[in-house]
């Protein structure tokens, strides 16, 4: 590896770490049953928050409460990994890089 090979994946190194820090003050959020779960996700897929309408807790239907919280958490993970995916790739160059994109 030549010095300007090693250069440029320092600078790759150092931009990637960049884009990590600000997608991790990111936040997307999803919500399913017109509001009644919310969920925040970071550009990191870290969910931040759950929250729940009391009007949402039903004791006798435990089921639509599951199905509305699954809902909720996969499409804001969803949009967390798009918005990750849009911002990396500029910096990797459309590439697959396992773990970052």
């Amino acid at each position: 590896m030549n010095l300007s090979m090693l250069n440029q994946a320092r600078e790759l190194k150092a931009n990637l770490d960049k884009a990590q820090k600000e997608l991790s003050k990111t936040t997307v959020e999803a919500d399913s049953g017109k509001g009644a779960v919310k969920v925040t996700v970071n550009g990191q897929q870290k969910i931040l928050s759950i929250k729940i309408s009391p009007e949402a807790i039903d004791p006798d239907n435990t089921k639509r409460l599951e199905d509305l919280v699954l809902k909720a958490v996969t499409e804001a993970i969803a949009k967390s990994q798009k918005l990750a995916a849009q911002q990396l790739k500029g910096l990797t160059g459309g590439f697959k890089i396992p773990g970052l994109t």
